[in-house]
């Protein structure tokens, strides 16, 4: 069964009535995990499509490129949308849910966070509500500020990403200890421990483009300290 039946078994599963965040409340195990944070993604970039005031082409072309999803569950996905954009819960309300969800596990919150810039940024511009609807559910997922800094300096092209913050790591600090915060980036972005979090199958692409800006920081770094 693909995770797009399994959404759509999700969403049958609803009461009439009930909103979609309600669907975060069941969904706490594997590989029921992997069917929420396919819900996540799609219901927190309809949330933030208002943020900018409208969903572009681009957007649900980005939206694409981090989730194949097969003509046959076109009408599927596109009902998560829909129903996460009608909901009258706030995007709050969907950010605590889905923390509470995932728990301590901040790898896959770091995941959610990426996929949602990827798709913010597809238009080209990133909007100053697109900009505080991010941080602020980087504050409901307890992100360290580390963190959003590091993805935001990775998407967002106001300046040549500064490849320290790329990495999270300090300028004072020894080669060895950048050297051993890198590798250990490269492990966590490994298809399988993304798969493990819980990120589904179809959304590994997210590691791609991660794996080629943290190595192309520390390529930089290292340069640097052997100039």
């Amino acid at each position: 069964m693909s995770i797009w039946s399994r959404i759509a078994d999700a969403l049958s599963a609803l009461a009439s009535g009930e909103g979609l965040a309600t669907v975060f409340d069941r969904l706490r195990t594997p590989p029921e995990k992997t069917v929420a944070f396919t819900i996540a993604v799609i219901a927190l970039s309809a949330k933030m499509a208002k943020a900018d005031g409208l969903v572009t082409r681009d957007e649900v072309m980005a939206f694409r490129e981090v989730f194949h999803i097969p003509r046959e569950d076109e009408l599927g996905a596109a009902r998560v949308f829909n129903l996460a954009r009608q909901d009258v819960a706030g995007f709050e309300e969907y950010a605590k849910r889905i923390r509470a969800m995932f728990g301590p596990d901040q790898g896959t919150l770091c995941d959610l966070m990426e996929g949602l810039f990827h798709i913010a940024m597809a238009d080209g511009t990133y909007h100053p509500g697109e900009d505080a609807f991010l941080l602020r559910v980087a504050e409901i997922f307890e992100l360290p500020e580390g963190s959003f800094r590091r993805l935001k300096s990775r998407f967002v092209p106001d300046a040549e990403p500064d490849p320290y913050d790329v990495l999270g790591v300090e300028p004072g600090m020894s080669l060895d200890e950048i050297r051993a915060t890198w590798r250990q980036l490269v492990r966590e972005s490994h298809p399988d421990r993304m798969i493990a979090r819980g990120v589904p199958e179809e959304a590994v692409k997210l590691s791609e483009r991660r794996l080629i800006d943290i190595n192309r920081a520390w390529e930089e770094i290292a340069a640097r300290e052997h100039a």
